[in-house]
């Protein structure tokens, strides 16, 4: 998932991180980022894709962030970008490293630990995680929210919801459709992994260029496309269904959620989860261990749900209410297929570069 970097949201998230790196160099010199700031200051700053966080303060993040801060005196200092707008900026700061705590989705984590940015812990609670949600084997990671591809599309504008990818190649989606950019946005990376998944590979190339007759141009945000979806200035376009039924129960009230069917003829999706791992050499290590075992204790996972319309990493967590039978609803009947992201994460730049020649982009 990305978030235009133009964007008020990213502007404020960015100011906010220089700003605060200002301040430690100003107070400690200009020395490497692990000796910034004392290790036992109060604060910890997160780097993360975009989507935990509420447009109006009321997402997970800004739940289990203002009470993580009571509980403990700990500030966070947040800075949003693209899934893989982070992992690069962190890349470009490892002699002056700035974060703390990292998060993303694959298969940009799995990058950033092949990067050398991510270093071994294991938080309270990882031994629950289980069932769709994904952990590093060597620890360096762990899904800390569940979450799963899907499209969205004008409910208003569009009485009965596509079912199919080829229903999207028809005269009524012409400068009507868009899906945010492949190997930018964590969920237009994913548009590809399904497509290949449900077509084959060489197949969902060829579509991907005929798509392009119907597509308005390039996104690097999936969040920003809900609100053109919302309005009807487009159609269709892709979505992941934490962010998405958020965006449907809050201001984007003309969203309805569908899943494209695969070569069975059923819906699929598959988990695309949150995952964080403690950034190495971290300028507040302790603090980021401290909030990757809060987001991980039963009643943030529990929030997961309740309050950031997402699923819980823990297996051991049973929300329930409406927002857990809204998503139950929404998932009835869809097929959860499985994703080999090492796989992914080795052959991501040449996919990425057979889908840009495909699509002329």
């Amino acid at each position: 998932m990305a978030i235009d970097a133009s964007s008020p949201r990213a502007r404020r998230a960015l100011a906010a991180a220089a700003a605060c790196s200002a301040l430690a160099l100003a107070a400690a010199g200009c020395g490497s980022g692990a000796s910034n700031t004392s290790s036992h200051a109060k604060t910890v700053t997160v780097y993360s894709a975009d989507g935990l966080k509420g447009d109006n303060n009321n997402g997970w993040y800004d739940k289990v962030f203002a009470d993580f801060t009571k509980k403990t005196g700990i500030k966070v200092d947040y800075v949003e970008g693209g899934s893989g707008e982070v992992v690069q900026r962190a890349v470009r700061e490892k002699t002056n490293t700035q974060a703390d705590l990292l998060v993303t989705l694959p298969p940009f984590i799995q990058q950033a630990e092949s990067k050398g940015l991510l270093t071994p812990y294991k938080p309270a609670g990882a031994d629950a995680i289980a069932g769709d949600a994904l952990k590093d084997p060597k620890g360096e990671w762990y899904t800390i929210v569940n979450n799963y591809l899907c499209f969205v599309y004008n409910k208003q504008q569009v009485k009965t919801a596509p079912t199919t990818w080829q229903e999207l190649l028809g005269g009524r989606y012409r400068n009507k459709l868009q899906y945010s950019t492949p190997g930018v946005a964590g969920d237009g990376t994913g548009v590809l992994i399904k497509a290949m998944h449900d077509m084959g590979e060489a197949k969902a190339l060829a579509y991907f260029t005929q798509l392009q007759k119907n597509n308005v141009g390039p996104s690097s945000s999936t969040g920003k496309l809900a609100a053109k979806v919302d309005k009807g200035e487009i159609l269709v376009a892709n979505g992941d269904l934490q962010m998405s039924y958020a965006q449907s129960t809050g201001e984007d009230k003309n969203l309805g959620i569908w899943f494209p069917k695969g070569a069975d003829g059923r819906p699929t999706t598959f988990a695309d989860p949150y995952a964080a791992g403690v950034v190495k050499n971290a300028p507040h290590s302790a603090n980021a261990k401290k909030l990757l075992d809060f987001m991980l204790t039963k009643q943030a996972q529990q929030e997961a749900t309740t309050v950031g319309g997402g699923f819980p990493a823990r297996a051991d967590v049973k929300p329930t209410g409406k927002v857990a039978d809204d998503l139950k609803r929404t998932m009835a009947g869809v097929e959860v297929f499985s994703v080999d992201w090492n796989d992914v994460s080795t052959n991501l730049q040449s996919y990425i570069a057979k889908w840009q020649n495909a699509t002329g982009s």
